[in-house]
């Protein structure tokens, strides 16, 4: 055998053995970088049961500290910037792991609820409460369109790049911003179900 074929074979069982190797994340994995810590929202995305709620409810006390300590405009702030880092945040660290959208990244949730709660507040407890109920139903059950967006990003494949022309964007942008949209797509419709319920009652 040519030995050109043979290094191609070598490096082609190698990237299989790559992908086969996934990562499964813990605290010391998460807590080496920024965004891994970011991602998994300071150590919620690790919860065995329900990461998702564990992390919208680490986003609800973080925002009352927020609401207590920051201005207005700082809490707008930081939410935007973060839903634009969440792009990359959630988009490289699911590559790192070979899985776009991992159970444990929740920086997603993190945002979403960050929304709601900047739109809602001030609130009573009882208005928080409703609010984290209902985006926990919509972020789980996906009724609808965010169904729909969240099976379209999911299913996403790269084409086939050629070597004779430009390179397109990065998959992980793409899967990045997918990751991020069903869970704002889930946060409007919190939103609007709240928006609804306050009008009629």
């Amino acid at each position: 055998m040519p030995p050109e074929k043979q290094l191609l074979q070598r490096v082609m069982l190698c990237a299989q053995q790559n992908k086969s190797m996934k990562i499964i994340p813990q605290a010391a994995w998460i807590w080496s970088k920024p965004e891994r810590a970011l991602a998994f929202g300071f150590g919620s995305g690790l919860s065995i049961k329900a990461p998702g709620t564990i992390g919208t409810l680490y986003a609800w006390a973080i925002y009352l500290l927020f609401d207590a300590f920051l201005a207005i405009n700082t809490i707008i702030g930081i939410i935007t910037i973060g839903a634009i880092a969440g792009i990359w945040i959630c988009g490289k660290v699911g590559e790192e792991l070979g899985v776009p959208d991992h159970g444990g990244i929740v920086w997603d949730e993190f945002i979403a609820f960050w929304l709601i709660l900047l739109i809602i507040m001030p609130a009573t407890i009882w208005g928080q409460i409703w609010a984290f109920l209902l985006f926990r139903f919509f972020d789980a059950v996906k009724p609808g369109p965010i169904k729909t967006i969240d099976r379209y990003f999911k299913t996403w494949q790269p084409k086939v790049e050629r070597l004779d022309q430009p390179r397109r964007m990065p998959s992980w942008i793409v899967r990045g911003f997918g990751v991020m949209i069903d869970d704002i797509a889930a946060a409007l419709a919190t939103l609007l179900v709240i928006a609804i319920g306050t009008r009629l009652f």
